[in-house]
């Protein structure tokens, strides 16, 4: 792609069809880090172009029609950008399979974006979101990765929980006030972050249970009193950060001996809470979620094989936030975000 007097990083590469005779020559397209403010009528054609890397520019907008020809690009980086708004005409880029906005201003997606269907990795990271489109989850079922931290998000939507093809959900530094009830069809996560939503974040749903791939778990830094019981049949869960809360269940005692040791605790209350003819708190929902347990085969805490490369990570105390969070683009923003140490304990 070659912008008027402007010096373009440009590789070509041709993918060779069923026909001898077609040939389809595609670009890759690297702009960045150019101190662009706005982007000229370019010389090459649009639709051409596989791969497009505007970031870290000084871009306020991208132009709808500029967009909307990007018919064949399956990567468009803008990411440390000035960008308040994405354009509407992103709905046609039906091929785009990463989308990398993070580090910009933007307050709101376009609902065009539920036409990207293709799309398997989102990174909103940094910017200002207060919302995400409602029907995100129903439209994007090809999503294996979103990353949505460092936002003002309230809440995920509920049609968060139909995305099953997505095995990272990374949610922390944002305001969230609860999660969806129904996680039960995120079959495929391995990684779910909601850390450091700080005084909102209270509690974590039981259907968390049934998070059967769940191999990482972070909901450190935040309001959270009680782990749900159904954290005692996650077989796969390798790794459980729950530092920064004012954690009663599971008593000191239980958490101080590492992960196996939690979930073997909380495999036995919800074998008593099941067994009990009058369990205290709303019996027919905990029985359901024990059933649902048992089904899926995850709940077998007591014969289960103790995992190799088990870490429960938890501080002594409640001790204050310590160091500044970073990312890979902390040159170009410096969000005023705070991280802080951990305590790593392994069997």
């Amino acid at each position: 792609m070659m912008y008027e007097q402007q010096p373009v990083e440009r590789t070509t590469y041709s993918n060779n069809s069923n026909s001898i005779e077609e040939t389809e020559r595609l670009e890759i397209v690297n702009l960045s880090g150019m101190s662009l403010d706005s982007l000229p009528n370019p010389s090459l054609n649009l639709a051409s172009i596989c791969k497009l890397d505007l970031s870290n520019n000084n871009l306020q907008n991208i132009p709808e029609s500029l967009t909307a020809r990007l018919v064949n690009t399956v990567a468009l980086d803008v990411h440390s950008n000035q960008l308040r708004t994405l354009p509407n005409s992103i709905g046609c880029l039906s091929k785009l399979k990463l989308l990398n906005v993070s580090g910009n201003l933007i307050q709101h997606l376009p609902k065009t974006i539920e036409n990207c269907k293709a799309l398997e990795d989102l990174n909103l990271n940094f910017n200002k979101l207060i919302q995400l489109p409602e029907n995100l989850g129903f439209e994007l079922i090809n999503l294996k990765k979103l990353s949505i931290n460092s936002n003002k998000l309230l809440f995920l939507p509920r049609s968060i929980s139909y995305l099953t093809s997505l095995k990272i959900l990374d949610a922390r530094l944002n305001c969230l006030r609860s999660l969806p009830e129904d996680l039960e069809n995120l079959i495929n996560l391995e990684t779910l972050n909601v850390s450091q939503n700080f005084h909102f974040l209270d509690s974590i749903p039981s259907s968390i249970g049934l998070l059967l791939s769940l191999v990482e778990l972070d909901i450190s830094y935040n309001k959270i009193k009680s782990l749900p019981d159904s954290i005692g049949g996650l077989n796969k869960l390798q790794k459980l950060s729950v530092e920064g809360n004012p954690l009663t269940s599971p008593p000191p005692e239980v958490m101080e001996l590492g992960l196996h040791a939690v979930k073997e605790y909380l495999g036995n209350k919800m074998n008593a809470g099941h067994q009990s003819p009058t369990p205290m708190k709303s019996p027919t929902k905990k029985k359901s979620w024990v059933g649902r347990l048992v089904k899926y085969g995850s709940f077998n805490i007591r014969n289960g094989p103790r995992e190799e490369r088990e870490a429960f990570i938890v501080s002594d105390d409640d001790r204050s936030i310590e160091s500044v969070a970073s990312t890979r683009y902390s040159g170009m923003f410096s969000p005023r975000r705070l991280f802080s140490g951990r305590n790593y304990f392994s069997h």
